[in-house]
């Protein structure tokens, strides 16, 4: 059953082993064999023995994981693939580096930044997480809130987006306002559902132990024991994000994701991430993390297009690639 997980459907997870690593696996009962170069052999079997770790301790494996475990080999995200401790090895697929969201589930980190944002999260109140789409921004800062729900650190978890967008293309459709943003905050539902079952989620926003909502909504408020995320930042004005910020009451923990380069307010307003990146960069309480192309998550062409834009625009402005 374990050396099932750790194959994939129909040897999925070997085959794809096999592609980017340019061995050649097979497997007869509980034994692997690979066959190639030297150099590409060994960072075969570092990556096998990742997963199987994994594996062992009775964690779920996808391709995700799988890619997350080459990168890693390869010392992509900032390690060596031949510690002779297997401390770096051990930290990334341990429970300890990731969230633990339910029954064996843990969400571990797939990046170096991936998992700098997780340690962030954990030994700071209020994180920036700063980069491009699927980098894992919001998706790692819900499964925290889930954890620390369900480890009863925290009595809610409030996720808010600013509805710039719904008052563009929204404005027109049936219902009420929370009905009209419903399809923009979407995404903070989808997350949710990937970490927890949907009767749950249901009780829980029935009870107020979960609330999503537009940042709007914040104002006025006192955020006391909660999880609050504010996803798609950028879109926040100034003021906005200076009242958002300012709603944090005791034991509560803030996360602001968003990317920088994807504004959609109005042109001459000042975008409220952007001028708090700024404000508050000497706040050695507040930590900021820096995503980039080579954090994208989602499909591997999503980070080759992410590249591509960059080059094209910092080309037409003359000022070369982006470095940040």
């Amino acid at each position: 059953m374990l050396l099932s997980m750790l194959l994939g459907e129909h040897n999925a997870h070997l085959h794809y082993i096999e592609d980017v690593l340019k061995v050649s696996l097979s497997h007869r009962g509980n034994e692997v064999t690979i066959k190639g170069k030297a150099k590409d052999v060994k960072l075969a079997e570092i990556v096998i023995e990742m997963l199987w770790d994994k594996v062992r301790r009775d964690q779920d494996i996808s391709i995700g994981e799988v890619e997350a475990a080459i990168k890693f080999a390869r010392g992509e995200i900032g390690h060596e693939p031949n510690d002779p401790q297997n401390t770096q090895k051990q930290s990334f697929f341990d429970e300890k580096a990731g969230f633990k969201v339910g029954g064996s589930k843990v969400i571990s980190p797939r990046s170096h930044n991936q998992q700098a944002y997780i340690e962030a999260i954990k030994q700071h109140d209020m994180v920036f997480g700063i980069g491009p789409a699927g980098t894992g921004k919001t998706f790692l800062a819900v499964a925290a809130a889930v954890e620390m729900y369900k480890a009863g650190e925290i009595d809610r978890m409030i996720f808010t987006r600013p509805a710039v967008e719904a008052g563009e293309q929204l404005g027109f459709l049936p219902g009420d306002l929370l009905e009209k943003i419903d399809p923009y905050l979407r995404p903070i539902y989808d997350s949710l559902h990937e970490l927890m079952p949907g009767d749950q989620i249901a009780k829980k926003m029935d009870n107020g132990d979960i609330e999503i909502a537009p940042l709007a909504f914040m104002r006025g408020r006192t955020l006391k024991n909660a999880f609050v995320i504010l996803d798609e930042a950028q879109n926040s004005t100034a003021m906005q994000m200076k009242m958002f910020l300012t709603r944090m009451g005791e034991g509560t923990r803030m996360v602001v994701t968003g990317d920088p380069t994807q504004v959609d307010l109005p042109n001459g307003a000042t975008s409220g991430l952007k001028e708090a990146m700024t404000i508050l960069q000497s706040v050695r309480e507040v930590s900021f993390i820096h995503f980039d192309e080579t954090d994208v998550v989602r499909h591997k062409l999503v980070s080759k297009i992410i590249n591509a834009y960059n080059t094209y625009e910092f080309r037409g402005s003359g000022r070369g690639p982006s470095k940040s």
